[in-house]
């Protein structure tokens, strides 16, 4: 009998392959990490001096914001690249692994853990009594709070049928833009309709790079990989310049043209909205090398790296995001 041993380099192969993984998963974690550290403790940061006020439990609520904006960006945006990935020429019929399901698991836990708050008058409940269920019925927020409950748990049963997922997780978007705008605020159907194309354009393309990257992974070695890559860019920069547009003309509504600049440092929600400005600054910054360097590289794992910088400056933006719902609106200073 002979017995046949694994040779020493298939055997290095796996080792290394291993390391790699554990130190992506490492990595992760400490991403993850971080990113909810700004929504808990971003509230002291930004409240401090302003004398301003907040809501009881703001950096729960505003962490559990940030995870429903998390869940929806990798949702939408896989379904967003698979749709550019299918209509490559040539493209490659393997797919990463979808993560569809388990970000709309995230999203609908947020979606109840919100949803309780709502149920109570917008305070934490500190025991299961205090959630009014059928009190949610009674109010603008509270219906919003439940369809985005029922849309979650939809996209959750519907996670291997991509086509039909779009839709539920649509109703969740018209539900964070409508929810975001009152009806007695003034224009609230111009606020709603900025804050609708904000929020999509934001979640196409936070949600989109992950998804593109561990494509490209996949087909290393296949020219179809840096076409999708390079396809994602181009409807990359259109989301930056929308989500820009409708973020200033958010802000300007929020903050009228002459009070801006004080409200930038002098307000808790200005100063949240500079951070995320600062940040989406840095984002365009890598998304120009990552660029720059798929149009020179042979190799388009190469721009993978700025990339990766840019996914991770991606999740603080969308960190920074759910703390920014969370805390008080600005001063409308006459």
């Amino acid at each position: 009998m002979t017995l046949i041993r694994p040779t020493g380099g298939a055997t290095g192969a796996d080792r290394t392959s291993r390391r790699q993984g554990t130190r992506r998963a490492a990595a992760v974690l400490v991403l993850v990490t971080l990113g909810a550290l700004v929504p808990l403790l971003g509230p002291s940061a930004a409240l401090h001096g302003t004398g301003e006020a907040a809501a009881p439990g703001v950096g729960g609520i505003a962490l559990l914001r940030a995870v429903l904006f998390a869940a929806l960006s990798v949702s939408l945006g896989e379904l967003f690249v698979h749709r550019l990935a299918r209509r490559l020429p040539g493209a490659l019929p393997e797919v990463p692994r979808s993560w569809a399901r388990f970000a709309n698991t995230a999203g609908l836990l947020a979606a109840l853990a919100l949803a309780s708050v709502v149920s109570t008058g917008n305070l934490v409940p500190h025991r299961p009594g205090q959630i009014d269920v059928g009190g949610l019925y009674d109010s603008r927020d509270g219906r919003l709070a439940l369809l985005e409950v029922n849309a979650f748990l939809l996209a959750v049963v519907l996670a291997r049928r991509r086509a039909a997922r779009v839709w539920p997780l649509a109703a969740v978007v018209v539900a964070e833009a409508l929810r975001a705008h009152p009806a007695g605020e003034s224009g609230a159907l111009a606020g709603s309709g900025l804050t609708l194309v904000h929020l999509t354009c934001a979640a196409l393309w936070a949600g989109g790079l992950p998804y593109a990257l561990r494509t490209l992974r996949l087909w290393r070695g296949h020219a179809a990989g840096a076409a999708l890559l390079g396809r994602y860019a181009r409807v990359a920069a259109v989301l930056l310049a929308l989500v820009t547009a409708t973020g200033v003309c958010s802000a300007l509504r929020r903050m009228p043209p002459d009070t801006v600049l004080g409200q930038l440092t002098t307000t808790a929600y200005g100063r949240t909205l500079l951070a995320k400005v600062v940040l989406v600054a840095v984002v365009a910054v890598l998304a120009l090398w990552a660029r720059i360097r798929l149009g020179r590289a042979v190799d388009p794992l190469t721009a993978c790296t700025p990339a990766r910088a840019e996914v991770a400056a991606l999740g603080a933006v969308v960190a920074v995001s759910g703390l920014l719902t969370a805390l008080p609106l600005p001063i409308r200073w006459s």
